[in-house]
């Protein structure tokens, strides 16, 4: 039995859905991008999406947007993926890494608010696996230091304190508290890329909430402007009739989603109820069979919340980093796909050269040394589900 770790779910919905747009002639971004983006909206329960070609794309376009650069601090958790920092540093600011909890993937929000300078702008918290950080902490902690805020432009001053910008590339579709992932933080990133539970191939998301003083059609512009070049006027809007004419406003960037991603987007919407409901079914079985061991696993799912089901984090109690690795060796030699989510940023080269040490994030490292992701994923059967979770109990049992 061979178990890949995730691959794409891709029916011929999708393959139809991007044969009628390549048949319709409008193959960058168009109406089905536009149509894509009223969608998440509507999911999100906020007023605008807006879709780019990453979840990469969207973060560091809102920093842009926000202003945020040189001289400026962006707080985020030292548990994430290089997208998460990469931006902070892409828009010339400091990255400030905060550890997470003791045995807890979330970032220490204690900590978070003893990180807040003047210099601090943005928070970035991190929606690890799919599971909704714990937001009302986050904004309790920018609260608590909104004296120190300064800001540098008219929107940051809109907002008066610390903007709340949510890593939620694993979790689309997540809840908490009886809100949508989306409409929860001041700014949500979502990830389409090929492994996440719905993709466009390539391809992100932004929501934000309505912002006081600040107008949403303006703020969808920016986006446009910052995506296209600077240019004044997309390619859909200059098909109008005498509209050619348009002006390049600055020198700006080039990330924005076509009409064949969006195409791929709104089918795996169509499907997206049941897509979450199997990978539901399938945390059910792991749970069941681990509940026993001596394994730590995540709780996806409660009265309060619900996970997107998009990873299945685990931690091998009593195991270290060799032994952890050995177990990957063995799942694999059983034709099992396992991951490790995530070896904490500061242990990174790129990190570690701009002088993040490993030893200031203990908690962080206890999380990686024995963390081991199974195969999640809506083309894994219930009896393949069965046989990485039997398995996993058997090799660590050896």
């Amino acid at each position: 039995m061979k178990i890949p770790f995730s691959p794409p779910d891709i029916t011929e919905n999708e393959i139809n859905a991007v044969a009628e747009a390549l048949r319709s002639g409008w193959i960058t971004t168009g109406p089905r991008t536009k149509e894509f983006e009223r969608r998440i909206a509507e999911l999100c329960h906020t007023s605008k999406a807006v879709c780019l070609n990453s979840a990469t794309a969207c973060m560091e376009l809102i920093l842009r947007i926000l202003g945020v650069g040189e001289g400026d601090e962006v707080i985020t958790s030292a548990y994430t993926y290089t997208a998460t920092a990469s931006v902070i540093c892409h828009v010339g600011a400091k990255p400030v890494f905060v550890d997470t909890q003791a045995d807890c993937f979330e970032m220490d929000y204690d900590k978070l608010e003893q990180a807040i300078t003047p210099r601090t702008k943005v928070v970035m918290p991190v929606d690890l696996a799919g599971i909704v950080c714990d937001y009302d902490r986050v904004f309790a902690a920018v609260e608590a230091k909104r004296q120190l805020f300064q800001p540098k432009n008219d929107l940051q001053a809109a907002f008066g304190r610390v903007i709340v910008l949510a890593d939620a590339a694993h979790a689309f579709g997540a809840s908490h508290h009886g809100k949508m992932c989306g409409e929860i933080a001041d700014f949500t990133s979502f990830s389409f890329h090929a492994v996440k539970n719905l993709t466009t191939a390539e391809g992100g998301a932004l929501t934000w909430r309505d912002i006081a003083g600040i107008d949403n059609e303006w703020l969808y512009k920016q986006f446009m402007l910052y995506s296209l070049h600077g240019q004044s006027k997309d390619a859909f809007a200059k098909t109008q009739l005498g509209a050619w004419e348009y002006d390049i406003v600055y020198p700006a960037y080039k990330c924005n989603m076509t009409d064949i991603m969006a195409a791929i987007g709104l089918a795996q919407l169509e499907r997206y109820p049941a897509l979450l409901q199997r990978r539901r079914e399938i945390i059910g079985i792991y749970d069941n069979i681990l509940k026993n061991s001596n394994i730590q696993v995540l709780n996806h799912y409660s009265d309060e919340h619900a996970s997107s089901g998009h990873l299945y984090l685990t931690r091998l109690l009593g195991k270290d980093v060799e032994q952890r690795n050995a177990v990957i060796t063995r799942m694999a030699e059983r034709g099992i796909a396992t991951n490790v989510h995530y070896k904490p940023l500061p242990m990174m080269t790129a990190y570690r050269n701009l002088g993040f040490n490993i030893a200031d994030y203990p908690n962080a490292y206890k999380l990686y040394s024995n963390e081991i992701t199974l195969p999640l994923h809506t083309l894994l059967t219930d009896e393949q589900a069965h046989f990485v979770a039997e398995s996993l109990v058997e090799v660590i049992s050896d």
